[in-house]
C-alpha cells in the first residue's frame, strides 16, 4: 500500500515536472549538444557542412585573432572587475550611512542598469566624442581646447569602454552589497563602540568579515560578466583600432556573421563556456576558501 502510495506521488510529479522538463530539454540542453556537434565541422552557414572532427580547434590553437581577442578579454576582466567592486561598494556604504538624499542616491545610482546597451553606448559615444562630443565642448567653455581621441588608441579605447561599463552595471553591485550591509547586526557596531574602535577598525573587523559571500558573488558575477563583454566594444570602438579593444565574445561574432563558419565559431564559444565554467569554480574555491 505504502509503495503503491509512492508510485503514485512520482507519478503526480513527473506530471508536474513534465513540461518544464521538455522545454529545458528542448531549449538547454539540445541546443548545447546540437552545438558541440556543430563544432566538429566546416563550412560557411546555409550550405552542407562536412564533418571535421577536432579540426576547428587545432585551428584555434593557431590563430593569433583568437589569442588576441582573448587576451583583450582578459586585460578587460582586470581592469573593470576590481574598479566595478570597489566603486559598488563605496558608493554602498555611502546609501546605507543614512544620511539626507541617499534614498535619491540609490536610485540615480541603479537607474543606469534598467537602460540597454545600446541606449548606454549612445549615450557615452555622445559624451566622448572627440571634437563634437558633451565633454569636449564643455571643456571648451573653460578654455581648453585640447581634442581628446578617447576612440583612436588602444588605451584611450579601453578607458571609454571601462567608463562606459563602470557607469552602466556599478549600480547593481551597489544593491548586492547594501543588502549584504543592511544584513550585519547593529549590535556588533555598538560592542564596538563600548571598547573605543574607530571607523576604520570597525570597517576592517565587522563590515568586510561580514561582506565575504557578497564580494565573493560580486567578484564571481563580475568577472563572468565581463568575460561576455560585447555590447560595449562593438557599439563604442567597434573592436577597434584594428582588433585592438575586440573580446572573445566580438570575435565569435565576426566568425559567425561576417566570416559565416559557424563551426569554428562555436567550437571557439565552447571554448570561452570552458573558461568561464573553470574561473568560476577556481574563483569560488579561492574566495570562500574551501578545499576542494
Amino acid at each position: 500500500m505504502l509503495r503503491k502510495r509512492k508510485r503514485k506521488n512520482y507519478l503526480t510529479a513527473l506530471v508536474f515536472l513534465a513540461p518544464f522538463m521538455i522545454l529545458y530539454l528542448w531549449f538547454w540542453v539540445y541546443p548545447i549538444i546540437q552545438g558541440f556537434l556543430t563544432s566538429l565541422t566546416t563550412g560557411s552557414y546555409g550550405v552542407e557542412q562536412n564533418f571535421a572532427g577536432l579540426t576547428n580547434y587545432k585551428y584555434m590553437l593557431t590563430d593569433e585573432k583568437f589569442w588576441a581577442s582573448f587576451g583583450n578579454t582578459l586585460y578587460f576582466i582586470v581592469i573593470s572587475t576590481p574598479t566595478i567592486v570597489i566603486f559598488g561598494l563605496l558608493m554602498a556604504l555611502l546609501v546605507n550611512a543614512k544620511l539626507k538624499g541617499t534614498t535619491f542616491l540609490r536610485s540615480v545610482y541603479f537607474m543606469p542598469y534598467m537602460l540597454s546597451v545600446s541606449v548606454i553606448a549612445s549615450i557615452w559615444v555622445f559624451i566622448l566624442q572627440s571634437k563634437t562630443g558633451l565633454l569636449a565642448e564643455t571643456l571648451s567653455i573653460f578654455g581648453i581646447t585640447t581634442q581628446i581621441s578617447f576612440f583612436g588608441s588602444w588605451g584611450m579605447g579601453w578607458l571609454s569602454i571601462l567608463i562606459a561599463t563602470l557607469w552602466w552595471t556599478v549600480g547593481f553591485n551597489m544593491i548586492l552589497f547594501l543588502a549584504g550591509l543592511q544584513e550585519i547586526p547593529e549590535e556588533l557596531y555598538e560592542a564596538a563602540d563600548i571598547d573605543g574602535a574607530n571607523g576604520w577598525n570597525k570597517f576592517r573587523y565587522i563590515t568586510m568579515p561580514s561582506l565575504k559571500g557578497v564580494t565573493t558573488l560580486v567578484i564571481i558575477l563580475q568577472t563572468i560578466a565581463s568575460f561576455k563583454l560585447f555590447g560595449q566594444t562593438f557599439l563604442i570602438t567597434n573592436g577597434g583600432p584594428g582588433i585592438s579593444t575586440t573580446p572573445l565574445v566580438h570575435y565569435i561574432y565576426q566568425i559567425a556573421f561576417r566570416q559565416w563558419d559557424m563551426g569554428y565559431a562555436t567550437a571557439v564559444s565552447f571554448v570561452l563556456f570552458f573558461i568561464i565554467s573553470l574561473i568560476s569554480v577556481i574563483q569560488s574555491k579561492l574566495l570562500t576558501g574551501k578545499k576542494s
